[in-house]
């Protein structure tokens, strides 16, 4: 059983600039408390729980493997993963390529040659943090991270692959497909996504503000309480 750490993205550097921290120390001092909150709950440890930023070789080299076999693209340091040179994407949320297009929400990046184009390799930005790369320095995006740790300790074919629902697309969506494309075989062979926590019929989210944290459930339930709920 794997668990992974993103330990940097746009989210953990933004907020880290917005409290004053190193996205580094930030992201260490959530591992923590999420660990804490983990124990507090009796949850069993994963075998491996391994940290995207210990692995940024191995990401780039799914990358170059994935631009030789002509379904990623450079432009001006940023790599993206062209969707449609990936014939089945859409496959595992039911969605359709040209549907996607025509109803799309994303943001227009003009380098993208398909709006569902998503980033492999993100260029660097002025005191954000980097690593070389055959693009230039940078950083990994979210979605290669998850592929390239699964398969470094579970091989490119594995049983299970879990999450939150709200990640079957468009994460896990960019996750079977890249790598799919780099090794020529097959991703997770079942997907098992869990429903949201909802308040009120409210999906509970930090956007909303209607989050109740472990630490403010357990002072209210004992952990074998809140478990079973």
């Amino acid at each position: 059983y794997v668990r992974n750490f993103t330990d940097v993205d746009d989210k953990i550097i933004d907020r880290a600039k917005l409290v004053g921290k190193d996205p580094k120390d930030l992201a260490q001092e959530n591992i923590e408390a999420f660990c804490q909150d983990m124990g507090k709950l009796d949850v069993l440890i994963p075998d491996a729980e391994p940290r995207a930023t210990e692995f940024i070789p191995h990401m780039i080299d799914m990358i170059r493997v994935l631009a030789d076999k002509g379904y990623a693209y450079e432009e001006d340091g940023d790599v993206f993963f062209a969707v449609e040179k990936f014939e089945s994407y859409g496959k595992l949320s039911g969605r359709r390529l040209e549907d996607m297009k025509a109803g799309s929400r994303v943001a227009v990046n003009e380098r993208k040659r398909h709006p569902m184009d998503f980033a492999l390799w993100k260029r660097a930005k002025p005191g954000e943090p980097q690593w070389p790369s055959p693009w230039g320095p940078g950083r990994p995006g979210w979605h290669i991270e998850c592929s390239v740790m699964s398969g470094f300790f579970l091989g490119p074919t594995f049983d299970i692959h879990g999450g939150g629902e709200d990640l079957l697309f468009p994460h896990h969506e960019n996750e079977r497909a890249q790598s799919v494309a780099a090794t020529g075989g097959e991703f997770a062979r079942y997907w098992v996504h869990n429903g949201f926590v909802t308040v009120e019929a409210e999906k509970m989210s930090k956007s909303l503000g209607n989050f109740l944290t472990i630490r403010d459930a357990l002072a209210l339930y004992h952990p074998e309480v809140l478990r079973l709920f």
